[in-house]
């Protein structure tokens, strides 16, 4: 057992347990989800001991933060395109059909390692996003490769500092540009669109290739919400018409820009990647058989 960081209480005004005192004292531990799943996991540790959630804790007590001797790291060879990458965080392409985390062994983060470059600094962690992205979604992935840049992108995400664009083709004619207030799961929801071209389709009667700019982050919030207003994604089977969903094509929803000012160094940072040409291509594709039926 290797220690990485050592925290002793010096100073407990009030009784607090084990899970709840650890937030935000371990850099790559900002969240009580993340505690709960350090103590779980056996790399944290209460005076040099396994330790369960609720105990609680007394002055001088040592809280350990460890490294397991003999782990193996999951590496799953899948070769990704890094579009952004420096001592500290990274952008890269995710392609469509992978989940970014989870249990299984062939996620986005398990590629990682085997894509981006080992961080020199010293609160270096294992490649982790700070963001999701839906398993049927290809696009743009924020990295994080040090402890420092984990915490401060998780509050920047927080505090909306993080902006995204997505693109999209949806069903129908959606003209012009608007905003998308539905709630999800009863909670504020916003959603910013833009309408780019609309072209006639045999299939759907119009497609319509959108710019989108989610401005909060619930789950699956721009498919629920251009589902919402009578425009579903192309492809999309879980928010789709019955009936007029397309299949074995894939969801037609891709992230194409973030933008952020780098929480390191201050610059800002701008990434953009082109729109899928299979969009272009699919759009056209349903213009030329809607024309040949009409002729």
């Amino acid at each position: 057992m290797k220690i990485i960081k050592t925290h002793k209480i010096k100073v407990l005004e009030d009784p607090i347990r084990f899970v709840d005192y650890c937030v935000g004292k371990f850099e790559m531990l900002p969240s009580r989800s993340s505690v709960k799943k350090a103590i779980k996991k056996g790399v944290l540790k209460l005076n040099k001991d396994v330790c369960e959630y609720g105990r609680y804790l007394k002055l001088g007590d040592e809280i350990q933060f460890v490294e397991i001797e003999g782990e193996i790291a999951k590496e799953f060879k899948l070769k990704l395109e890094v579009v952004f990458e420096d001592d500290y965080l990274a952008v890269i392409h995710k392609p469509a059909g992978y989940v970014v985390s989870g249990n299984k062994f062939q996620t986005i983060t398990n590629a990682l390692n085997f894509n981006l470059q080992d961080s020199t600094q010293t609160d270096a962690i294992k490649p982790k996003p700070i963001h999701r992205l839906d398993g049927p979604t290809s696009g743009l992935l924020i990295i994080a490769k040090t402890a420092a840049v984990i915490k401060e992108m998780g509050q920047m995400l927080q505090r909306k500092e993080i902006q995204k664009t997505y693109h999209a083709v949806v069903i129908g004619v959606l003209e012009g540009s608007g905003k998308i207030d539905t709630p999800i799961d009863t909670q504020e929801s916003l959603t910013e669109y833009h309408s780019l071209n609309v072209l006639p389709s045999l299939r759907n009667e119009s497609t319509t290739l959108v710019k989108l700019h989610p401005k909060t982050g619930r789950t699956h919030q721009l498919r629920r919400h251009l589902s919402s207003i009578g425009h579903p994604i192309v492809g999309d089977k879980s928010y789709g018409i019955e009936g007029k969903v397309l299949l074995h094509k894939g969801l037609f929803l891709t992230s194409t820009g973030v933008q952020f000012k780098h929480p390191v160094t201050s610059e800002d940072i701008i990434v953009e990647i082109p729109i899928p040409e299979k969009f272009h291509t699919f759009m056209e594709r349903e213009a030329e058989r809607w024309k040949k039926f009409k002729e």
